[in-house]
């Protein structure tokens, strides 16, 4: 996984699941670009389904083939890089690590892209705290599923 000079990764330079791996359940993504010495996520996942490898300064890997979608590595990961997809038809879910005062359940906010920029609206549908780290939350928002590759923030609606 390679992150470009622009600072941020494009869905070209990011390792995303198929179609088809979507449509079952949620599943964990990252887009961690830093080759540092790191590991939190391959130690929380219950299923084993990230991988360092043996030096760790490597990105991690995730099969998605494994991954439940349990949520455990968004908390666990202290640059924030995971995120979690699903979709069903034409509805998609994003789920990002969040760590500010929540929106509400319910509530309709602008869908940011990895830039900050509006691409469309969208509408939390969960706010879940985990017990392996109650500091950050994870917040689900619903949105139409061909944003789901783009949207990485959101902001309240003014």
């Amino acid at each position: 996984m390679d992150c470009t000079k622009l600072g941020y990764f494009t869905n070209e330079t990011i390792d995303f699941p198929s179609d088809e791996r979507l449509e079952k359940k949620f599943v964990a993504i990252a887009e961690c670009g830093q080759e540092i010495p790191c590991n939190p996520c391959e130690e929380a996942c219950p299923v084993k389904a990230i991988t360092i490898g043996d030096n760790i300064n490597h990105i991690p890997h995730i099969d998605f083939q494994r991954c439940t979608g349990c949520g455990i590595c968004l908390g666990v990961c202290p640059g924030l890089s995971i995120f979690m997809a699903h979709r069903k038809g034409d509805t998609g879910w994003v789920t990002l690590p969040y760590e500010l005062f929540p929106p509400d359940e319910g509530e309709e906010v602008e869908l940011l892209d990895r830039q900050g920029r509006e691409v469309g609206k969208g509408v939390v549908e969960k706010i879940r705290r985990l017990k392996q780290h109650d500091r950050t939350l994870l917040i689900t928002l619903r949105m139409d599923a061909d944003l789901i590759q783009t949207v990485r923030g959101f902001r309240r609606s003014a």
